[in-house]
């Protein structure tokens, strides 16, 4: 994992990869190239993860002279591909995935994007036809921004690297803050909160040509958004995820430094662990990390216990303290560079750090199964939606009597949802009004969101923006999940808390054998009954310890929001409200905005992540000097 810069046309500034220092406390890189179109410079930070020497280092060039890269990401099969390449005569000098990934390009060109299995962003720069390419991973695990800057362009690991060059100025993007503001979406299209800075999206790639004395960045798209199609029985669909699962955990391991995970008790994590147990050599143990609260809601370390007891691992569990939420706020908004959802991932900052401080360099981590398998509760709105379509009755009474024991969805409210739109109007009518519902309150109803917010809804949005249909079902959310909304942003929050540590994250659900298959699955194997993930479920059977793979609730890695928020942090969430009304009096209707803050606070409506949305604008503002 490293930070990267790459400029065109634009003054040579070395700062711009210094300021990333972070992502690469290993080594430094620096060079400057002519062009028709001014000086191209290639900056890189190093993190040392596979061939540690300096026969690793970037920018890293062919013996010709002629191709340079800087690299940022893991290629995890690198070493089947280095004998593929020396079939045709390559000859390494390094032990490196990124000589690797140079070489593949050199005799692939372009069409070695399909060939890698990993993580990544790059550039490569053609010093012969003066041109720049770069390109992204598949599912966006990896970030890499551009700005068209006037007369020359530039690429960056993060956003602030951007901020500051000619016609980058720190300007908010209302339209997709008002997406983060009214549904906790980021990161779902090409744009991001700062007007000026756009990013490569997930299975991206671009040109940069100079040979008009120009630097004009052209976008296309490299890997397909969509899935094909499998008809497995449960059986047949649990073994074939469990040989993928397994072979994705494999691979993720290959490092010449100390391995780890983040473990929170969930299915996702609490299977990589388990499958890590498996291939450690003898009297080797698996480093965990754990995030752990008194409060009874969100404490899942029985679960953690379970693992850690069925692997024999090496555990380590910290605390997050509600008083450090706000004094940690403004540093961990800096390395986001955007506003982010909820206390969770300062939860999660603090992780990484305890990482860094037991000496675990590469951590791997659960991310990605929920996207692709439906594990989020909303996906029973279009589970019971789907069997409600199809008449499937027997099966809707049988997953909503599910749902009640599960997950303690009342029977009421499931029935309002999916049975009462099928009784006549009048009927209808009569049992909708006589529910009790949370009085409203018309908080983003500022002119300005109005006028430059999006009508259409962040999700919505996400879909159209990758060529697929608004959801429906699981099968088109789960496409609209794992390549457009909820699965970029996650991944954007834990590359940022990992590399703030010096990290480097590893999330082998996203292996893409795996999730194509997933995909594939369509709404087979994924809820069934009042079960999510089903397919994961039984992949797991004598692997998983059972308290673990029967569990139903779903936390999320939670923090204890509600009590911290009426609690300790009251006052503070109450003046942080204040003051983001105060620095864009024009973004939220401030009557709506503190109505609906008292509401939560004061007990007459349930705390969600509303409220650190609304904080968080605000430091954000602060920490970037934004302005509307």
């Amino acid at each position: 994992m490293c930070g990267l810069f790459g400029s065109i046309g634009l003054t040579p500034d070395p700062a711009r990869i210094d300021l990333v220092a972070h992502r690469g406390p290993d080594g430094r890189g620096w060079r400057v190239f002519d062009s028709p179109a001014g000086p191209a410079a290639l900056g890189h930070r190093r993190l040392s993860i596979i061939d540690v020497s300096e026969a690793g280092a970037q920018p890293m060039s062919d013996a010709s002279g002629r191709f340079w890269l800087v690299f940022n990401g893991e290629i995890y099969n690198y070493v089947e591909l280095r004998e593929e390449l020396q079939a045709h005569g390559e000859i390494f000098v390094s032990q490196s995935d990124s000589e690797v990934l140079l070489r593949a390009f050199m005799i692939w060109g372009e069409a070695c994007l399909t060939r890698l299995r990993g993580m990544f962003a790059f550039l490569i720069w053609d010093d012969r036809d003066k041109t720049l390419f770069a390109a992204r991973d598949r599912f966006g695990i990896k970030p890499l921004y551009y700005a068209q800057c006037g007369a020359g362009a530039a690429f960056a690991s993060e956003i602030k690297q951007l901020l500051g060059l000619p016609g980058v100025e720190s300007r908010m993007n209302v339209a997709r803050v008002h997406d983060f503001l009214a549904s906790g979406i980021s990161d779902h299209t090409g744009e991001t909160m700062f007007e000026a800075v756009r990013q490569l999206r997930g299975g991206e790639c671009a040109r940069v040509e100079t040979t008009g004395g120009r630097s004009l960045v052209t976008v296309r798209r490299w890997y397909p958004v969509g899935a094909g199609e499998e008809r497995l029985s449960e059986a047949e669909a649990a073994a074939r995820f469990r040989d993928l699962l397994a072979d994705a955990v494999r691979l993720h391991l290959r490092s010449d430094v100390p391995v780890g995970s983040c473990l929170s008790g969930g299915l996702d994590s609490s299977s990589i662990v388990c499958l890590m147990a498996q291939r450690m050599p003898p009297g080797d143990r698996v480093n965990t990390v754990s995030a752990c609260y008194a409060e009874k809601s969100v404490d899942e370390k029985p679960f953690m216990d379970a693992v850690v007891a069925a692997t024999q691992a090496e555990p380590h569990f910290i605390f997050p303290r509600p008083e450090e939420v706000f004094q940690r706020a403004a540093d961990i908004t800096w390395h986001q560079d955007e506003p982010f959802g909820s206390t969770s991932i300062f939860a999660q900052w603090c992780v990484f750090e305890e990482a860094r401080r037991v000496g675990v360099k590469v951590m791997l981590d659960g991310q990605g199964a929920d996207e692709q398998l439906a594990g989020y509760h909303s996906g029973f709105h279009y589970y019971l939606a789907s069997l409600t379509k199809q008449g499937r009755f027997l099966d809707l009474g049988r997953a909503m009597l599910e749902r009640k024991r599960y997950h303690g969805a009342p029977l009421l409210d499931q029935i309002a949802r999916h049975v009462v739109p099928l009784l006549p109007a009048a009927a209808s009518r009569l049992l909708r009004g006589a529910r009790q519902t949370l009085t409203q309150h018309d908080w983003l109803g500022a002119d300005l969101l109005r006028r430059r917010g999006n009508p259409q809804g962040a999700l919505a949005l996400a879909s159209e923006s990758v060529g697929l249909p608004a959801p429906t079902d699981l099968r088109s959310l789960c496409l609209t999940m794992t390549f457009a909304s909820n699965l970029q942003m996650l991944l954007h929050w834990e590359d940022r808390n990992s590399m703030a540590h010096s990290i480097e994250a590893r999330v082998p659900f996203l292996d893409h054998p795996l999730v194509e298959f997933s995909l594939a699955l369509g709404n087979d194997h994924k809820i069934v009954g009042g079960d999510t993930k089903r397919v994961l479920r039984s992949a797991m059977s004598g692997i998983l310890p059972e308290a673990v793979r029967q569990r139903r609730d779903k936390l999320g890695f939670a923090t204890p929001e509600e009590a911290w928020f009426r609690g300790p942090l009251r006052r503070l969430i109450h003046d942080g409200v204040d003051a983001t009304l105060a620095r864009y009096p024009d973004i939220m209707d401030a009557a709506g905005t503190r109505a609906l803050r008292d509401d939560m606070l004061e007990g007459r409506r349930p705390v969600d992540f509303t409220l650190w949305r609304i904080v968080n604008l605000g430091i954000w503002g602060e920490r970037f000097a934004v302005t509307i």
